[in-house]
């Protein structure tokens, strides 16, 4: 994971220690016969952007944007961290072979005007020096990629932004409609259980110099948002960052929980993502807790984007649901 796996790390480091030719797909209505007319949008950073009509080749500086701008139909023509995004996002896969454009943190500048863009997707995460660069490259449509205060609503939020940049609104329309009927068939699947108002526990964790950091996701983070919309309750008591809402805690920290269901996702593809079946499984705090001894430790398939867009969240609500409800 690196950069939220960086990203989210860096945005919470004080309180955590935490290409071929893009194309967009033609909408199936009115959009379509707007695509000569320009468009002016107002981005997450209060600025102004103007487009002489809908982007069709678009950059995505981080995994959230590029997810989103897949989901509508709309292939980026360069991505950071190519790799990673394939290893951590599956809910929506590159359809093409874009251009690697260097780290989330530090996409390279040169690359990217190499691509001649119609508009880059950034995520307000990026270094404003970074922005100002990227702005005399191409049109820049700044996003934020989470808010705690309301996750779910800043998700939707971005993903309209981008539809109205790239005129697909009725795929984000149709995007909208089937989260909301996954959460409904996820919150009926688990009551009909009888976990309805189970407490409920995620988080991810690494390990770093051969010390386990535990990252809980409290109610504030995207998936805590969606846990309590199935039902869940969040057993989380610690304090998340104001936009990811993510805490940072040791294995003593989990002792707090109690009688929970607790669920995680690692990846093996990076080894340091799976504290709970490596550096911990001999633990005698870990090993002590309720939740472990009656084997109500679940790990989640790899490749569930915590930090991603609509499609990933139904691709956790499927995996929690088989999970919890076996």
């Amino acid at each position: 994971m690196r950069r939220l796996l960086a990203t989210a790390a860096a945005v919470t480091a004080a309180a955590l220690a935490l290409t071929a030719c893009g194309t967009t797909e033609p909408a199936a209505d009115n959009d379509t016969k707007k695509t000569s007319e320009p468009i002016t949008l107002t981005d997450a950073s209060g600025a102004e952007v103007k487009l002489d009509g809908p982007a069709r080749k678009v950059v995505g500086t981080e995994w959230h944007e590029v997810e989103l701008l897949i989901s509508l139909g709309v292939d980026p023509v360069g991505v950071a961290d190519v790799k990673g995004y394939k290893t951590w996002d599956t809910a929506v896969p590159l359809k093409n072979e874009p251009k690697d454009i260097g780290t989330r943190g530090e996409p390279s500048m040169d690359t990217i005007a190499g691509l001649s863009p119609d508009l880059i997707v950034a995520s307000t995460d990026l270094p404003p020096a970074a922005v100002k660069q990227l702005r005399k490259v191409a049109p820049v449509l700044e996003v934020r990629s989470a808010d705690a205060s309301d996750p779910l609503g800043q998700m939707t939020e971005n993903l309209d932004l981008i539809a109205k940049a790239t005129g697909t609104t009725a795929q984000a329309e149709k995007i909208k409609k089937d989260f909301d009927t996954k959460i409904a068939e996820g919150r009926k699947a688990l009551a009909d259980a009888g976990l309805g108002g189970a407490k409920y526990a995620f988080a991810d964790g690494y390990v770093v110099s051969n010390q386990v950091s535990i990252r809980p996701f409290t109610s504030g983070s995207l998936i805590g948002a969606v846990n309590e919309k199935l039902g869940l309750k969040n057993a989380w008591t610690v304090k998340g960052d104001e936009s990811y809402g993510l805490a940072s805690t040791d294995v003593e920290g989990l002792t707090t929980l109690g009688d929970v269901q607790f669920a995680y996702i690692g990846n093996d593809g990076d080894k340091d993502s799976t504290p709970f079946t490596g550096a911990l499984a001999k633990d005698k705090v870990w090993t002590s807790l309720p939740f472990v001894k009656k084997g109500n430790v679940h790990r989640l398939p790899d490749g569930i984007w915590m930090f991603g867009g609509p499609e990933s969240m139904n691709q956790y609500i499927d995996s929690v649901v088989a999970a919890l409800a076996k």
